[in-house]
């Protein structure tokens, strides 16, 4: 069976939405045989840094000389892309033969999003990893990656996010994503704000768990040449090179060294030459992504406020004359927030539709930058925006692609002369 006709089936499955709870995907693994239990489970959650973190993480124990599987959502251009084993997408026929089994075997109201991590344990399974690095997808007790028993938990920066499911505040929602935690194992925690700090280590003490936190037990120190410095609980290293950019990946590396660090400890075989290569060979795209022109565009899914303020520091980072955003957000975010640190830093903006449900539409967003003063054009789709941006720009400028994963992801699949289809979940 082709991918795509298995992939018509599963994405019939959104008809359901969202359902937080770990029942109907516990079922189809149960019914899969628990191909769950047959590697070790590291939980990456939290609100930003997730992908890059698990990116780190994976690279890390990659060249420790692990095998090693990476579950990410969603998916920027191919849907194979959400699952890596070695950093490598897994092949379209081999996913194909394996999500009809999944499919067969699901129950009736399980929802794309569960089918799709039971897939992921069925996939990592039958490649006999070693690790599986699970991207929880918007929470965490509730959330379907939590059917997987975790060795290990790892926790991102944590802001207000998906608020109809997680709860109204920042402690409501860090105690949702912390309830992955499986009891008595060891966590390791971006710097959090301190409601989300005070609701993690709350609920760490409530289920016995040890949790390690950047800022208190290993930190990340920047230098003038842009590499950073690493201290850690047993280890010390200088001079490090990020492969992903931003300034903000400095702390995500450190936090997947920290794990890294944690597993050595509890006897996994990592060498420190594994921790200072994997970070330096790391990769996960979309974020920060340079794409060499004339002018030249950077790609960045940042869709959250928080996200946003990394992006406006990391942007810091570049030379070029002006500043151009090609940028569209979906209507459930509050755009408002997420282009505040970015609107003093533009110099014209093309504001854009996404080719996905609940869209934003580009008139009114363009009307939203007209009124803060900036010089704003809507331009329907995603490539007729940058292609405008490219007619307009001269060279020394920088084009930013921003505002939401699939705008990046349309923007990829243009690039790449293929297919794009914006599936969210």
């Amino acid at each position: 069976m082709p991918l795509t006709e298995a992939l018509e089936r599963l994405y019939s499955r959104r008809r359901f939405g969202i359902k937080p709870g770990v029942d109907r995907v516990g079922k189809l693994l149960e019914r899969l045989g628990n191909p769950e239990k047959q590697f070790r489970t590291v939980h990456v959650a939290g609100t930003n840094g997730k992908g890059s973190t698990s990116a780190f993480l994976s690279s890390i124990l990659l060249y420790a000389g692990h095998h090693v599987a990476q579950f990410s959502s969603p998916h920027l251009v191919r849907f194979t892309e959400r699952f890596r084993i070695d950093g490598k997408e897994y092949p379209a026929e081999k996913l194909a033969r394996l999500l009809d089994i999944a499919l067969k075997a699901a129950p009736d109201e399980a929802t794309f999003f569960e089918i799709t991590t039971a897939l992921g344990a069925l996939v990592f399974s039958e490649e006999r990893v070693e690790f599986a690095v699970m991207e929880a997808g918007m929470g965490g007790r509730s959330d379907a990656t939590a059917a997987f028993d975790g060795v290990m938990t790892v926790l991102t920066p944590i802001s207000l996010d998906h608020t109809d499911y997680l709860g109204t505040t920042l402690d409501a929602i860090a105690g949702e994503k912390a309830g992955i935690i499986k009891p008595g194992t060891l966590v390791i925690s971006a710097k959090q704000a301190d409601p989300a700090r005070v609701a993690i280590e709350e609920h760490c003490r409530s289920v016995h768990c040890i949790v390690k936190t950047l800022g208190t037990d290993f930190s990340a120190e920047r230098n003038l040449n842009g590499t950073f410095d690493y201290h850690g609980v047993n280890t010390t290293l200088t001079e490090l090179k990020a492969g992903l950019s931003g300034r903000y990946q400095a702390s995500n590396a450190a936090v997947a060294l920290a794990a890294a660090e944690a597993l050595k400890a509890g006897g996994t075989n990592i060498s420190s030459s594994a921790l200072r290569d994997g970070i330096a060979k790391a990769y996960w795209p979309g974020r920060m992504e340079l794409i060499p022109g004339t002018p030249p565009l950077l790609l960045d899914g940042a869709h959250n406020p928080a996200g946003a303020v990394a992006l406006a520091e990391a942007l810091q980072e570049y030379s070029y004359s002006r500043l151009i955003m090609v940028t569209g957000v979906c209507e459930d975010k509050d755009f408002e927030q997420i282009y505040a640190p970015l609107t003093p830093l533009v110099d014209a903006v093309y504001t854009v539709t996404p080719a996905i449900e609940r869209a934003f539409n580009d008139e009114e967003l363009s009307r939203f930058f007209r009124h803060k003063g900036i010089k704003s054009e809507p331009c329907g789709s995603v490539t007729a925006g940058v292609t405008k941006a490219r007619s307009e720009a001269c060279a020394d400028d920088l084009i930013l692609v921003c505002g939401s994963l699939f705008v990046v992801g349309e923007i990829k699949a243009w690039l790449e002369n293929i297919h794009y289809s914006g599936i969210r979940g």
